[in-house]
């Protein structure tokens, strides 16, 4: 028996979650909901439906696992406790210090509908944030590092759109290599934002558009690029589409620690992802764990689920006795 998932919305993440569904055995997709007419919308699965949002509450007792395709701004703490009142959901939900709230509202949601919600899933947060929570335990003399990068900031380059004069862009997030050999070689610095990370940018500007101003508003943008680094290509259309039409992404977290009555030893963890799509990579994460989240609801399990809270098990389609024979 396969498990029913029914995705929300359809952008870069919802076509990655759905080319992932493909490649596990035990999932189909089952549905497709959107805001938009479903009679415009193309998804690639044959075997799939579309519908229009406002008809997904007539899928309840049909779908195992609704993924939740928002964004983290304003749709995911709407959408996420919604529909945790009627399915199992999981969502990729990455602003940080919201988490905690989001994660509350999600659970009074899904513990009174006796449903699971798993909540910021993807690779950061997500893998990472395991990771970081493993290299702490096992060396809890230490600093934990978090390079991103290089990649496309998908939020970034859509800043940089909204600027007048702005046709089109790309930004990528890039590690300051010196930093990361710093830290690669033992040492436990501080940071400043800075010296962590650089951004690149390329702008494809409207005829006419006066550059430097564009220059100086992606440069002094508060949030996004005012504390860092940053270089700013002006390329044509056709460059960019040549060169930067991927969502490439990655990153590494390292673990610097020390161990022995005297702290003489030094250790370094590190664990490093290279992902030529950073949707589809992000895809695959969420159905591994929509898996999860449908087998904790089957044992009776309800209410809101991170990746600490999840044995590594639940992720697997294969069988315990196979894990162990091939895995361990």
């Amino acid at each position: 028996m396969s498990i029913k998932i029914g995705i929300l919305g359809y952008g870069n993440l919802a076509k990655g979650v759905e080319s992932a569904i493909q490649q596990n055995e035990d999932t189909e997709l089952l549905a497709v909901f959107t805001r938009r007419n479903p009679k415009d919308l193309k998804i690639r699965d044959p075997k799939a439906s579309v519908h229009h949002v406002d008809e997904i509450e007539a899928w309840k007792d049909k779908i195992d696992v609704l993924v939740i395709c928002g964004g983290s701004a304003t749709d995911l703490p709407v959408q996420t406790p919604k529909y945790a009142s009627m399915f199992n959901v999981i969502d990729s939900f990455d602003t940080h210090a919201n988490i905690p709230q989001h994660f509350t509202n999600v659970d009074a949601a899904a513990r009174e509908a006796g449903k699971v919600g798993v909540i910021s899933v993807g690779w950061d947060p997500g893998m990472f944030s395991l990771l970081r929570m493993i290299s702490d335990a096992v060396l809890p003399e230490g600093k934990h590092y978090t390079f991103w990068g290089r990649g496309v900031s998908q939020g970034h380059s859509d800043a940089i759109r909204r600027i007048p004069g702005v046709k089109d862009a790309r930004q990528y997030t890039i590690p300051v290599e010196s930093s990361v050999e710093k830290v690669r070689a033992g040492e436990t610095p501080d940071f400043t934002i800075r010296q962590q990370h650089t951004r690149e940018c390329f702008v494809v500007a409207e005829e006419g558009a006066d550059l430097a101003a564009i220059e100086e508003q992606i440069k002094t943008m508060p949030n996004y690029f005012a504390d860092y680094d940053t270089t700013v290509h002006f390329i044509s259309e056709e460059e960019l589409a040549a060169n930067h039409s991927g969502l490439p992404h990655g990153g590494f977290v390292i673990r610097s620690g020390v161990t022995g009555w005297e702290k003489q030893n030094k250790h370094i963890i590190e664990y490093k992802l290279k992902l030529d799509s950073n949707p589809e990579f992000t895809g695959s994460v969420l159905v591994a764990y929509a898996r999860a989240a449908y087998r904790l609801n089957q044992e009776g399990q309800s209410g809101c689920k991170t990746i600490f809270d999840i044995a590594p098990r639940y992720l697997s389609a294969k069988s315990d006795e196979d894990l162990r024979h091939t895995l361990l």
